[in-house]
C-alpha cells in the first residue's frame, strides 16, 4: 500500500513539476516576444491657401506632428456652445489626427481669430466616439506652430512654446513613440518573476497537500 502510495506521490510530482515548467517557459516566451508596434501617427490639413492637404506622419515629420497634436490634445469634455461671429474667425483650417491610416479625431482651428486663436470641436468625430461639440481658446502659438507645419501663414510674434493647455492626450503616447522605455522592460521582468513566484507557491502546496495524504493513508 505504502509503495502504491509513493508511486502516485512521485507520478502526481512529475505531472505538476512538468505542467509548471511548461506554464512557465510558455509565459517567459510571451514576455520575451516583441510587442506589435502601432502604425505611426499622423495629421492631415487643410484649409484656406492649401491646394492639397498637408499629410505629417511622425516617422518622418515627429516634431511637426507633435507640435500639431499639442494645440488639440489639452481640450476638456465640453466648450463653449457659442463661437465667435463668423466674420472674426478668420483662415479656417481642418485637423485631422489620425493612427496609420485610420482618422481619429477632427478639429477646426482658427489661428487668426480676433480676441485670440479659437479651436471648434466638432460632435462628430471620425472614431465614432461620443463628444460633444464646443468651442475652445486656443493655444497663443498655434499660428507659428501651423506654420511650421507648412501652412501659408505670416509670421507672428508668439513663440513655438507655451499657451493655455493641459488635459489628456486624443493620440496614444506609444503611437507618437512606438520604441518601449526602460519603465516598459522593467515592468515586463517584473511580471514574469511574480508569474514564476506563483508557480513555485502552487508546485509547493501540491507536494505539501500530498505529503500530508500519505502521512495520513499510512497511519
Amino acid at each position: 500500500m505504502v509503495r502504491k502510495v509513493r508511486r502516485l506521490l512521485a507520478a502526481v510530482a512529475g505531472v505538476v513539476v512538468a505542467t509548471a515548467c511548461s506554464l512557465a517557459l510558455a509565459a517567459a516566451a510571451a514576455q520575451a516576444a516583441p510587442k506589435p508596434k502601432l502604425p505611426p501617427a499622423g495629421v492631415d490639413i487643410t484649409g484656406h491657401q492649401l491646394d492639397q492637404p498637408l499629410q505629417l506622419r511622425a516617422d518622418t515629420r515627429p516634431a511637426e506632428v507633435n507640435m500639431v497634436v499639442d494645440q488639440v490634445e489639452w481640450l476638456g469634455a465640453s466648450g463653449q456652445q457659442r463661437g465667435p461671429a463668423a466674420k472674426d474667425l478668420g483662415p479656417k483650417y481642418t485637423v485631422v489626427l489620425l493612427i496609420g491610416d485610420n482618422p481619429m479625431k477632427t478639429y477646426d482651428l482658427y489661428p487668426l481669430a480676433k480676441g485670440g486663436p479659437r479651436v471648434y470641436r466638432p460632435a462628430k468625430q471620425p472614431d465614432l466616439s461620443k463628444t460633444r461639440a464646443g468651442w475652445f481658446f486656443g493655444r497663443l502659438n498655434m499660428s507659428e506652430t501651423l506654420r511650421a507645419a507648412g501652412v501659408p501663414l505670416e509670421r507672428q510674434l508668439d513663440t513655438l512654446s507655451g499657451g493655455i493647455g493641459g488635459g489628456e492626450r486624443v493620440i496614444p503616447e506609444e503611437a507618437l513613440d512606438p520604441v518601449q522605455d526602460i519603465d516598459d522592460a522593467l515592468g515586463e521582468l517584473q511580471r514574469l518573476l511574480l508569474l514564476n513566484v506563483g508557480v513555485m507557491v502552487v508546485i509547493t502546496a501540491g507536494l505539501a497537500g500530498i505529503a500530508l495524504l500519505v502521512r495520513r493513508r499510512t497511519r
